[in-house]
């Protein structure tokens, strides 16, 4: 397979290969450009990005499904804390050593820019990290079973800046309510994959309603220069999301 195929196919493979037998270096959900030397800290421009009035309290679950098969779920919970919002997820994926356990919380300011983020895998090994974003930067606090803590400093190109991590699809709702209806057509995100140690970038676009199942639907194609993601949303409540290149599907319950 090459290089290529092994990239699309990470969206699949995140959710059914031991990624802890490798530390933390898991195939990504969205494979993007690596971009990880760290640049000096500036501070931007605020982003444009809607205010916080465009989320709402969210909770529910997913089914992650491969070639129709489950392979695990996740259970998430949106909400307000204060004057910011958090976002938290527990996947459960079964792989060929056992079930690992994912969980992330991400912490949003009211402008809808990510402020804290925490994830810990339990499995083979365990790992987890602290992520502290100022403007453009992201401070990243790494901690491995068996490893000296690391820690390592990015610096995006451009923001707004989204987390989407692996085996946390609930993330990508968080997205999809960031994306600006009004202002319409792709609009490109910075995208920092945590489990990856990766930073790049997304595209998003609304395709309009579609028909699916007998309901109409909002879809919303992600992409990044490989890969294409398709979510699909009523009344912009995430309630699918199909990886049409790797039969991957994960369905709301």
């Amino acid at each position: 397979m090459n290089r290529k195929k092994n990239r699309l196919a990470a969206f699949v493979t995140a959710s059914l290969t031991a990624f802890l037998t490798a530390t933390i270096a898991a195939l990504a959900i969205l494979a993007v450009a690596a971009n990880s030397a760290a640049r000096p800290a500036h501070r931007p421009a605020p982003a444009s990005v809607k205010d916080a009035s465009l989320f709402a309290p969210d909770k529910g679950s997913f089914r992650i499904l491969v070639n129709g098969q489950q392979m695990g779920k996740e259970t998430f919970d949106i909400a307000p804390n204060g004057p910011n919002w958090v976002a938290h997820g527990t996947s459960e994926i079964q792989t060929p050593d056992g079930v690992t356990h994912v969980s992330g919380t991400l912490e949003l300011h009211p402008d809808g820019t990510p402020a804290r983020y925490e994830w810990s895998t339990q499995g083979v090994k365990k790992a987890a990290a602290t992520i502290a974003f100022t403007g453009a930067t992201a401070m990243i606090d790494l901690r491995i079973e068996g490893v000296k803590p690391y820690s390592q400093q990015f610096t995006f190109n451009s923001t707004p800046i989204v987390v989407l991590d692996n085996n946390l699809y609930h993330q990508y709702a968080v997205l999809a309510r960031l994306y600006d209806r009004d202002k319409k057509g792709a609009q490109t995100f910075s995208v920092l994959v945590p489990q990856e140690l990766t930073p790049g970038s997304v595209t998003v676009e609304s395709l309009g309603t579609q028909n699916v199942g007998g309901k109409n639907l909002e879809e919303l194609t992600v992409k990044t220069e490989d890969l294409e993601v398709d979510l699909y949303l009523d009344n912009q409540r995430l309630v699918r999301i199909v990886a049409p290149s790797t039969n991957a599907e994960i369905l709301r319950d």
